[in-house]
């Protein structure tokens, strides 16, 4: 018996899956923890923004313009006088719905073309495999600019491209995952008995393939966010209006650097620690639930 049995005679009750996840990560990714925590943190800043930031982003205060760091402006204060701190706050939203967003676009389009291409393989692996070499040999960057200088700026547009874009290359992870399971038993009698093939893939593949989904999901939240900043930076994301982390290091941010260092100092530091604490924050899933960085089976066990 695998658990020991108390002395009343009965099994302790087992821990929640949850909690036996946070212990492990925890105990086997110390800096996966603390990427967990800015993870946590980012969120709760983005969702409570407006209860959190002291003053109106959009407010101006003249008299306060290009002002550093203040008991009034703990960060300091933009060229039109409008509170930093509070900006950066509300950026954190902007990143949140952007950087889920897109990864939740990202999964769908990468389980719709890995899917297909893994489980039928022959000529429909090869034709979809040698469309999406051709997608990954251009620059992420060129097709996200020549894409937006076409669809205009807007944050539906940065979802819809990040996440259609970021989904044709992840699609390869999707495929991989597919290719590994579609000759298990399950399949192969789901298969015997005449399933169809839609009913085949929506329940017992994808259920099967999860792990490596929601390590594409964190890790792609990290690059949508980074990926919005550069377009807001290279004026291709967000109007000036939007409290963008990128939209702020390109306009006040560089414009007035010089003499006022904090409007590109705390954007930028803020865009750091988010990008590095979801990067971070997937790699440790990674590694927790693929059986091939364990050397032995997957789940939350």
């Amino acid at each position: 018996m695998s658990e020991a049995i108390s002395v009343t005679g009965e099994l302790p009750a087992r821990r929640n899956p949850l909690v036996r996840f946070w212990v492990r990560l925890l105990r086997e990714q110390p800096l996966g923890t603390v990427a967990a925590v800015i993870v946590i943190v980012f969120v709760l800043t983005a969702i409570f923004a407006d209860a959190l930031a002291p003053y109106d982003y959009s407010i101006p205060d003249l008299p306060s313009r290009l002002d550093g760091p203040t008991l009034a402006h703990p960060l300091g204060a933009d060229q039109l006088g409008r509170d930093v701190l509070s900006r950066v706050i509300h950026g954190a939203r902007v990143s949140l719905i952007v950087g889920f967003a897109a990864a939740s676009i990202n999964v769908v389009v990468a389980v719709i073309i890995g899917a297909i291409s893994g489980y039928f393989g022959g000529r429909v692996d090869m034709i979809v495999q040698r469309f999406v070499d051709g997608w990954m040999a251009i620059p992420g960057l060129l097709i996200l600019l020549v894409v937006m200088s076409f669809l205009g700026r807007g944050m539906l547009n940065i979802v819809l491209v990040l996440g259609i874009a970021g989904g044709i290359g992840g699609s390869r992870l999707a495929r991989s995952a597919v290719i590994a399971i579609k000759d298990s038993l399950y399949l192969t009698a789901a298969r015997t008995v005449g399933v169809p093939v839609r009913r085949i893939l929506s329940h017992h593949v994808l259920p099967n393939i999860m792990a490596p989904l929601i390590i594409l999901f964190s890790a792609s939240v990290g690059g949508n966010i980074l990926s919005e900043a550069t377009l807001s930076f290279l004026g291709f994301g967000l109007p000036p209006d939007v409290p963008s982390w990128g939209g702020m290091l390109s306009g006040e941010g560089r414009k007035f650097m010089e003499i006022a260092p904090h409007l590109a100092l705390w954007p930028g530091l803020a865009l750091t620690i988010v990008v590095w604490g979801t990067n971070m924050f997937g790699d440790s899933l990674r590694d927790l639930l693929d059986p091939r960085m364990r050397g032995g089976g997957g789940g939350f066990s």
